[in-house]
């Protein structure tokens, strides 16, 4: 038997129109970079706590198992969370990015240690501001950024590449251009996912899987920041004297 829509006490089907779709849309991009955020602070606090103990560091960077232990860890939850994500709960995923950012910035508290606070308290404001311009870019454009975000994946494939070469050719003028390249390449690369996941939040109302969305979200354009922080600091970062 059908329902009959004109009986006021039959509940018609949901309707998502163009205004439902608007109000997910950006309900989910408040909780990405809400969380993105939160893993900042995150890894900031974990950075300043290591950093500020010459025990810690010594335990983190000093101890060699400990060193790959994060390392390898990072790397196994960089993967294991997209893939296993449909497998888990909203908050294992949150979970999961979280303790991601700490590892994170247990790892960057050397960064106190080469660079002086004032050099890192400049980039991370440069840093801020060119990420905000590209995301703000990215998520109002109309522009379909399919094609850039395929070459700078591949990009990204090359210069992991001459990372990994440099490391034994230590050249100075390939750690210059490197550098030049990561910032390029992040910098489009945050405009690209910030799309992605603006698409990707418009074309779900599904609200348990909107919300893992938002924490892969958080996670990608988080990564994006931290790269991008990470290149312009060598850039621009001198060093301590």
């Amino acid at each position: 038997m059908y329902p009959d829509y004109n009986n006021p006490s039959q509940t018609p089907p949901p309707y998502y129109g163009q205004s439902a779709v608007k109000t997910q849309t950006n309900s989910v991009m408040k909780r990405v970079y809400v969380r993105m955020f939160i893993g900042l602070l995150v890894s900031a606090f974990c950075a300043l706590g290591v950093a500020s103990s010459p025990a810690a560091l010594n335990f983190v960077f000093g101890n060699v198992i400990m060193r790959w232990g994060i390392l390898i860890a990072m790397f196994a939850m960089a993967i294991l969370i997209p893939v296993r994500m449909m497998k888990m709960s909203n908050g294992a995923v949150l979970g999961l990015f979280l303790l991601f950012s700490a590892l994170m910035g247990t790892w960057l508290s050397a960064i106190f240690v080469v660079y002086r606070m004032t050099a890192i308290v400049a980039t991370f404001f440069i840093t801020a501001g060119t990420f905000g311009a590209m995301s703000v870019y990215g998520y109002f454009t109309k522009a379909d950024l399919t094609k850039m975000g395929s070459f700078l994946t591949m990009a990204l494939i090359g210069l992991f590449i001459a990372m990994i070469v440099n490391i034994f050719m230590h050249s100075s003028t390939m750690s210059y251009i490197i550098s030049i390249a990561g910032v390029l390449i992040f910098t489009g690369l945050t405009a690209w996912d910030t799309q992605q996941v603006k698409q990707m939040a418009a074309a779900n109302l599904d609200p348990a899987l909107a919300d893992k969305l938002a924490t892969m979200g958080a996670m990608n354009l988080y990564l994006d920041f931290i790269n991008l922080f990470l290149f312009i600091l060598r850039l621009f970062g001198g060093g301590r004297d």
